[in-house]
């Protein structure tokens, strides 16, 4: 698909070869793309540290710590101060807990977004969950449902990226995320 495009052929053939890192579970898809939202990348880790370490279940193997991602049950039964203190804001707080309620209740799952079969579909259903909204939704898309037509048009990271590697402005990033939505939907078909 992108060697097909002017643009995106350079980058393909500089990081041919390279994969993006998905992220298997719908509930830490959701809620680091949440912790993420509007904020640098190493605060974002930082909280992420948090949030697992003060949450999550610790093993030792070998002299070597490890940490399991917490569980949705957890958090879904913490109350907003818990994660006030790591420092969640509080709408981030909300909306963490809200996401763990929706997957705990069984209302969200994996299995509900595939069977829909479209992504506009899936696209809308992430919308619903408080704290979601198209960057995340997309992202999520991207990272965990492998969604070839997800595209974060809207994230700042990609814009400055994608103009520093091939002096590419906000218009043609818009025209590019077009052309990869219109190029995977031929790859789906």
């Amino acid at each position: 698909m992108a060697n097909r495009d002017g643009v995106l052929q350079t980058i393909a053939k500089k990081y041919y070869g390279l994969r993006m890192i998905g992220i298997p579970d719908l509930f830490e898809a959701v809620t680091w793309a949440i912790m993420g939202q509007q904020i640098n990348l190493k605060f974002a880790y930082t909280l992420k540290k948090h949030f697992i370490e003060h949450f999550g279940v610790k093993r030792e193997y070998e002299n070597t710590t490890y940490w399991l991602y917490p569980t949705p049950e957890k958090i879904a039964n913490l109350h907003i101060d818990d994660l006030r203190k790591l420092p969640f804001t509080s709408r981030k707080s909300d909306s963490v807990m809200g996401a763990a309620k929706e997957i705990t209740s069984g209302r969200l799952t994996k299995r509900i977004l595939f069977d829909t079969q479209n992504p506009q579909k899936q696209h809308e259903t992430l919308l619903t969950l408080k704290g979601v909204g198209a960057w995340t939704a997309d992202y999520v898309m991207m990272k965990c449902l492998l969604e070839p037509t997800a595209f974060p048009v809207a994230d700042v990271g990609l814009h400055n990226e994608l103009k520093k590697q091939m002096n590419v402005e906000i218009k043609e990033m818009e025209r590019l995320g077009s052309v990869c939505y219109v190029l995977s939907l031929e790859v789906v078909v």
